[in-house]
């Protein structure tokens, strides 16, 4: 098990946490010390992760958002919400996500993977990033996927209105994360405040319970070769607190050590040219632009 230093007086918020590797990571989080709050979709869930992990966390004190990421008004909620109750935020963990078998449009028009994976990602942290500046030295974590790998950019069919698929969706969220953490880093660089991206794992989650019913025989084995939700957790809470990455940033991270991404994730032009486009998606001004070099 991964050794945290003593987090207490930082407040950490971690998305999608009332079960699998959010759940675990807030655990782990909350028993070095930390003030842990944690966001989910719904109340009695929420309410139930939020109490087991005071319990596991050995009676901490555990506070609960609610947010819907297929929602835009929803996140917005989440961000004046936190925002009302503190002042304060070192540590943000962008892990909700989720799949969907069947093209989904959300509330917002948008295409539900997309919608949830990235852009709820994207505008969470953009309403609170003044607070976590203002708690620097502070972290964001972006929880992506190796799957980035296999991921493309269309900006002509974002939301794949043609040929939708349950994995090229997945994998182009996945790519947005990584070109997202990496575009953010180098807005950021220097100011306090380190930003990186990992794949935490094949870890055995409900993530994927909304695959097609001829993939149920695959994941069912699969499952026996992946880690445990506690296992792909370690690589999230090595990024958020750990000292040993407390000045690393733009980095991809897979089982606690610096990957290439892929290529397209090191585009810094489509890295800047996503951004503009999140930015218009979710109704935010672009901000300071970062002029792009591609390594």
């Amino acid at each position: 098990m991964l050794t945290l230093p003593d987090q207490t007086g930082r407040r950490i918020l971690v998305t999608g946490a009332t079960n699998g590797i959010g759940l675990e990571a807030a655990v782990e989080l909350a028993r070095a010390g930390a003030s842990v709050s944690i966001v989910g979709r719904d109340p009695k869930r929420t309410e139930a992760a939020a109490a087991a992990i005071a319990e596991r966390a050995g009676g901490a004190a555990i506070e609960s958002f609610l947010c819907d990421f297929a929602s835009q008004a929803s996140v917005r909620a989440l961000a004046a919400d936190y925002r009302a109750r503190h002042d304060r935020l070192h540590v943000l963990v962008n892990n909700a996500g989720g799949v969907f078998d069947t093209r989904t449009v959300t509330v917002d028009g948008i295409e539900a993977t997309f919608a949830v994976n990235h852009l709820g990602y994207f505008l969470l942290t953009q309403l609170l990033l003044d607070v976590i500046q203002a708690s620097a030295p502070a972290r964001i974590v972006i929880v992506a996927s190796r799957g980035h790998y296999r991921g493309t950019m269309d900006f002509h069919d974002l939301g794949y209105e043609r040929g939708y698929g349950i994995m090229s969706a997945y994998q182009r969220s996945k790519l947005g994360n990584v070109l997202y953490a990496r575009a953010l880093a180098r807005r950021l660089e220097g100011g306090g405040v380190v930003v990186n991206s990992c794949h935490p794992g094949g870890v055995a989650t409900n993530i994927w319970t909304s695959a097609p019913g001829w993939a149920a025989p695959i994941l069912t084995v699969a499952k026996w070769f992946m880690l445990t939700p506690g296992q792909g957790a370690e690589r999230i809470t090595w990024l958020a607190a750990a000292a040993e990455t407390a000045t690393t940033t733009g980095g991809y991270f897979h089982d606690n050590r610096p990957k290439e991404p892929s290529a397209l994730a090191q585009d810094a032009v489509l890295g800047e040219r996503l951004w503009e486009e999140s930015a218009r998606l979710v109704g935010l001004q672009v901000g300071p632009e970062v002029a792009p070099t591609t390594p």
